[in-house]
């Protein structure tokens, strides 16, 4: 998730890969693959270096956790019993 902020309002996170384009018009718009719209305070270029450092970080994770890096978060697959409890 990327954090933005709203041009009239409050922060929000934004799910990255369900972005389309971003553009200037001048303000930046956002515009979602379901056509949803968002008007941010944010310039292109940031959003974009956002949108790169999370998905640097969820491979950098990835690696992590696939060479079992000290420090890296302890995750497992979830049995269908343990989400039934």
């Amino acid at each position: 998730m990327i954090t933005v902020t709203r041009l009239n309002g409050p922060p929000f996170a934004l799910n990255p890969d369900l972005i389309e384009r971003v553009e200037a018009t001048p303000d930046t718009v956002i515009t979602l693959v379901d056509d949803a719209k968002y008007v941010v305070r944010e310039s292109v270029e940031e959003i974009i270096a956002r949108v790169r450092d999370s998905k640097a970080a969820v491979v950098a994770m990835s690696h992590m956790l696939e060479k079992g890096v000290s420090g890296a978060p302890n995750l497992h697959l979830v049995s269908d019993h343990e989400v039934e409890s």
